[in-house]
């Protein structure tokens, strides 16, 4: 099992939209390892976004983030980073498919839901840069054995 980060962002936090996205991963069979609202400070944020800094909208998007809290989320599940991924659809809004989370709810490049970690490598990366150890639940999810087939298990990698 893999785990990755979603950061669910100011505009759908200010959108009231938090509940359903949440739901989406909930759905999907995803296990929420952690979960905390945070006001994130623009250190954290431009180490998060390094490689951004040379782009005209850095300076622009930090502020966004750092307009109003975030939720932040650790999720766990088989292959996790790729499908994680795949639910929340292009960073783009206005290209991203219908029936992603940011082609639901998305039309814009900036103010586009959620981050997800690009990769398992950044997932690592991602989960520290936000998260202490002891912020992080390992805890057996019950329906995984349901989610699951037997050669899939919660205890395979």
């Amino acid at each position: 099992m893999r785990q990755t980060l979603v950061i669910i962002k100011p505009d759908a936090v200010n959108r009231c939209i938090i509940g359903k996205v949440i739901q989406r991963f909930e759905e999907k069979g995803l296990q929420i390892k952690a979960m905390k609202m945070e006001l994130l400070q623009p250190y954290v944020l431009k180490e998060h976004y390094a490689h951004h800094k040379d782009k005209k909208f850095f300076e622009g998007l930090i502020k966004y983030m750092t307009s109003i809290p975030s939720i932040l989320i650790i999720l766990k599940g088989k292959d996790a980073v790729a499908v994680v991924r795949k639910m929340v659809g292009s960073t783009q809004g206005r290209e991203a498919e219908p029936g992603t989370i940011r082609g639901d709810y998305s039309i814009s490049n900036q103010s586009n839901i959620v981050h997800a970690s690009e990769n398992e490598e950044e997932a690592k990366k991602e989960i520290a840069r936000f998260f202490k150890k002891e912020e992080i639940y390992d805890y057996q999810k019950m329906n995984f054995d349901w989610i699951y087939s037997k050669d899939e298990t919660y205890m395979k990698k």
